[in-house]
């Protein structure tokens, strides 16, 4: 296991050195000049040349990203240059928000779709599995802006049991807390749920059909051990995979989401800066979210060798 992890870690580092260059690179792709924006209505050459230095935005790229890499490195991911406060507390901010969300969907997720897909895998055929199916299809089909527009009027309007819309930290109220992230939580669940539930009912049957499963069988083991502990086991390696690309999605920032629910998260962070064209918010904001994705495809790496044994090898 430590050899494992070892090599997927030194793998690691060249991928996070060439996703580094393509954020920085692709930023300046983006039509605008920082300078203008910063500089308001009247735009005096002279502000635009000291805001240009300033940010050293008249030097070439390779030395601007440089110094921006050296200053990550350094756990400095630069200054906004809209709001004049450093990225990594923006970051320190809204992460928090966006994780707690994102904590909640995955879990309302695979409450729902592992379960539905494993009875619509050993039901096969019947009502369970119709039902399931037709839930899967729902769900994917179902735009979440709707969902959390109808949600916000059954429980919000009609029965007044949850606030429509705003945030309240975990640490200052948790009760307060969960009632405002249940129905967005909810609503970003409810889709990864009905995907990783056709991918549990996919690879279940597969599993199921496999020569180790009838051997259980053979041997006179109850059902629901052969389900669980044999077939479910080895069927988890493309739910984990699906399962952590989704997680990491959602912490990128779910746009629609937060935006109908004002939670002050990523997303509404990451959609500002871009209009803005606040250059090191959108590096900074899109830098750790790339850090994550390949941190979770690690994690995902090790659920694998925990879950199935035969890949210790």
């Amino acid at each position: 296991m430590l050899a494992f992890l070892t090599q997927r870690l030194l793998q690691i580092i060249p991928t996070l050195i060439l996703v580094s260059m393509l954020i920085f690179g692709l930023q300046q792709l983006l039509p605008g000049d920082p300078a203008l924006i910063m500089a308001g209505e009247e735009r005096d050459p002279a502000v635009l040349e000291e805001i240009r230095q300033q940010y050293r935005l008249n030097d070439p790229i390779p030395i601007q990203y440089f110094y921006w890499i050296k200053g990550v490195l350094s756990g400095n991911l630069g200054e906004s240059m809209r709001l004049k406060a450093s990225v990594a507390s923006l970051v320190a901010e809204k992460l928090p928000v966006t994780l707690q969300l994102a904590a909640m969907a995955i879990i309302v997720a695979l409450g729902i779709g592992i379960p539905a897909g494993i009875i619509s895998a050993v039901k096969k055929d019947t009502a369970w599995d119709y039902g399931a199916n037709i839930f899967a299809l729902w769900g994917i089909s179902t735009p979440n802006f709707w969902l959390g527009i109808l949600m916000i009027f059954l429980f919000s309007v009609t029965l007044a049991w949850l606030p429509a819309s705003g945030y309240v930290r975990l640490g200052e109220d948790w009760r307060a807390s969960l009632a405002t992230t249940v129905m967005p939580a909810f609503v970003l669940g409810n889709a990864i749920a009905a995907v990783l539930m056709r991918h549990t009912r996919s690879a279940m049957l597969q599993a199921m059909g496999a020569d180790y499963v009838r051997t259980a069988r053979a041997k006179g083991l109850y059902e629901r051990r052969v389900v669980l502990k044999h077939a479910l086991r080895n069927a988890m390696t493309p739910v984990i995979t699906l399962g952590a690309l989704e997680f990491g999605t959602l912490l990128s920032g779910a746009v629609l989401t937060e935006q109908i629910f004002t939670i002050p998260g990523f997303g509404k962070l990451i959609v500002d800066a871009v209009f803005n064209r606040d250059y090191a918010v959108v590096q900074g904001v899109v830098l750790v979210t790339a850090t994550t994705y390949i941190v979770l495809n690690l994690l995902a790496d090790v659920a694998y060798v925990l879950v199935n044994p035969r890949l210790r090898g």
